[in-house]
């Protein structure tokens, strides 16, 4: 069992943890705070930008016994704001040792994340800048009434900001508290602020554009509405409660069992994910997560040409995590799970409510009226969701993990809340006009998943498979009608970075070469793609450079503990090449290896009117189905509906 740390008696006391993947706790963030002030890494002026678990490696974890010591550690990048420089710590919260020390080097690496409290500071900086008033002044705006926003500024190459550390400011205008900013872009106009100096060092003016006037609250004038009151209560009720059981992080539903694990940068993590077939218990992945994602904006004006933000490298987006509320973001009988992060001191912070499991219907299972026999059944599907919902900047994201009784698992992510909004410059632009005067850039939001795959152990291999029409044979094929499955093996990780095919109905399959179902075929779970847009931004581009694991629908890896993160460690104003193009440069075989799927999927925005002032819901994801995982349909003994109306009920 974990252990209080042994060198020193000062150190937070820990209680222990049963599982080397427990969630982190508020005691281990404490410790690891104290470890690191202790070693002589925090001043006055230091900042936490990331504390995270270092998850123990997969060997271990796999052949973990209830009783094994458990060694817990605990990640940091901390930052001096008094200097810019940024150090990655690895703390052993068991042994209360420092494991592992080094800076990163801002020309080379990168920026560490931007801190919640440098963007506080932005609006009082912008006010000493006379090129940011004379801006305001030109176009006659009180700068009391601006609201600054400031962004990552990702990486051009411009010698000025070498070794900087840096943002780029876009501002909106708010008339009164009431007024929605986002409605009111003061377009043309961008300062670059040095985070560390604290200084406005850069103004780019390069257009007068109005400001559109229109109110932007959803319920604003001209365009108010009373709420409809001809919907009437809709209630989901479990009389019996939960089908689900939860022990710690453990969640067992039907099947199915998994862990879970929640991280500042990566959000929600599933880990173990089993199923149980028969009495045996079969793993299906390792580990499951969405490690990365980029929104690049496709307005090339000089204000705004490098607008591209990495929500969770740039910014550790889970932090803004909500707090859910019943009845609001889940419906029905709902379990919440606290989520624990550290704040930019280096202190736990709890947020309520931050995970939610639940079940939904979802419809119909599996039916058939037979004219032979008689038959006549109907079973009713249902799924096991857990989520959480975040606010970053005007968006809104949900994640939810979906898993069925038919052996299908399903990821979703969702976008809402207000789009990012611009002086609308006309057809031949690169907007929308969604409002008088008002455009929403177009834009694009790419996901990066990262599925470990265990597909009844951990030697797999991939296949993609096509779906091919067989040319017209007298032997073969003289009716025209034949089509079929093409199938290649990827055997190597170039070879394994792969674009979706809708029109040839691609899949990939992830089998096992050492089982066989009862055909004799190997098992396998098959992932499908939605084969929406890769990144659209030419390939010699920046953001090309730096989210290049949008720039392609699949890659496979060779199993690494070490590679976590799509698009490098190191994101904020990082020169790129690391990440998936890093970890595929040796061309590792994958097949019949400890294989890692990252899969890109995403959503291709032109925004509408309809999506202002506040964005209807959109969807994104995939979906994993078992194809010869099983050997036959394992949903069979769904249970038939208890509602008398379904069986003969008059």
């Amino acid at each position: 069992m974990n252990t209080a740390p042994t060198n020193t008696s000062s150190l937070t006391q820990l209680e222990p943890v049963d599982h080397p993947l427990a969630l982190l706790t508020a005691g281990e963030i404490d410790a690891a705070r104290e470890i690191a002030v202790a070693q002589g890494h925090v001043h006055e002026t230091t900042r936490f930008v990331y504390v995270g678990l270092e998850e123990a490696h997969k060997d271990d974890v796999v052949a973990f016994a209830p009783g094994d010591a458990i060694q817990r550690r605990v990640t940091m990048i901390i930052i001096e704001r008094a200097n810019g420089k940024a150090t990655v710590l690895t703390v052993n919260v068991t042994t209360g040792e420092v494991d592992a020390s080094r800076h990163l080097d801002a020309a080379t690496d990168g920026q560490a994340p931007i801190l919640d409290e440098e963007f506080d500071d932005i609006e009082a900086i912008l006010l000493t800048s006379e090129a940011w008033l004379e801006a305001l002044g030109r176009r006659g705006i009180d700068p009391a009434k601006v609201r600054a926003v400031p962004l990552s500024a990702g990486h051009f190459g411009h010698e000025d900001e070498s070794g900087r550390r840096v943002c780029r400011v876009l501002a909106f205008l708010q008339l009164d508290d009431e007024d929605l900013p986002w409605a009111h872009p003061i377009d043309g106009v961008c300062a670059y602020v040095d985070l560390t100096v604290g200084e406005v060092w850069k103004v780019v003016d390069e257009a007068d554009m109005p400001v559109p006037a229109e109110r932007g609250q959803w319920d604003a004038e001209p365009h108010a509405s009373p709420m409809r009151t001809d919907l009437r209560a809709l209630e989901i009720t479990q009389p019996d409660g939960p089908s689900f059981s939860v022990d710690g992080n453990l969640i067992t539903w039907a099947d199915w069992s998994f862990r879970f694990t929640f991280d500042v940068r990566e959000g929600l993590v599933l880990h173990q994910l089993n199923v149980k077939d028969g009495t045996e218990v079969r793993p299906v992945i390792h580990r499951a997560s969405i490690p990365e994602m980029v929104v690049p904006y496709g307005d090339p004006s000089p204000s705004r040409y490098w607008i591209n933000y990495f929500d969770q490298g740039e910014y550790m987006f889970a932090r803004y995590t909500n707090s859910l509320e019943l009845g609001c973001d889940c419906v029905g009988d709902i379990t919440y799970f606290d989520g624990v992060i550290a704040d930019e001191k280096g202190h736990p912070r709890t947020i309520r409510n931050a995970i939610c499991l639940h079940e939904e219907d979802y419809g119909v299972l599996w039916k058939h009226t037979d004219m032979f026999n008689g038959m006549t059944e109907t079973r009713r599907s249902r799924r096991l969701v857990i989520s959480y919902f975040l606010t970053i900047g005007n968006y809104d994201y949900g994640f939810y993990w979906y898993l069925y009784l038919d052996g299908t698992v399903q990821m979703e992510a969702k976008a809402t809340g207000v789009v990012f909004t611009s002086s609308y410059a006309g057809p031949e632009g690169f907007s929308t006009q969604i409002a008088p005067g008002l455009g929403a850039p177009f834009h694009q939001h790419m996901f990066c998943a990262r599925l470990d795959m265990a597909v009844d152990g951990s030697r797999n291999y991939v296949e993609e498979v096509d779906a091919v029409s067989v040319p017209v044979d007298d032997d073969v094929n003289p009716w025209g009608n034949a089509f079929r499955q093409q199938k290649t093996r990827l055997t190597s990780e170039l070879q394994a970075r792969r674009k979706a095919d809708n029109l040839k109905s691609r899949t990939w399959l992830v089998g096992n070469p050492d089982r066989q179902n009862q055909l004799g075929e190997d098992v396998a779970y098959a992932l499908f793609p939605e084969g929406q847009p890769t990144l659209l931004a030419a390939p010699t581009s920046a953001i090309a450079k730096r989210g290049a694991f949008a720039t392609e629908h699949l890659w496979v890896t060779q199993y690494d503990a070490s590679q976590r993160w799509p698009a490098g460690e190191v994101v904020n104003q990082s020169p790129g090449g690391e990440g998936l193009e890093a970890f595929v440069s040796g061309d590792r075989g994958i097949d019949g290896e400890d294989i890692v799927l990252w899969h890109t999927f995403g959503l291709t925005h032109f925004p509408r009117p309809e999506d202002w002032p506040v964005m209807p819901v959109d969807y994104t994801g995939f979906t994993l189905k078992p194809v010869g995982f099983f050997d036959r349909n394992p949903s069979l003994d769904a249970p038939r509906s208890q509602i008398s109306r379904c069986h003969g009920g008059q």
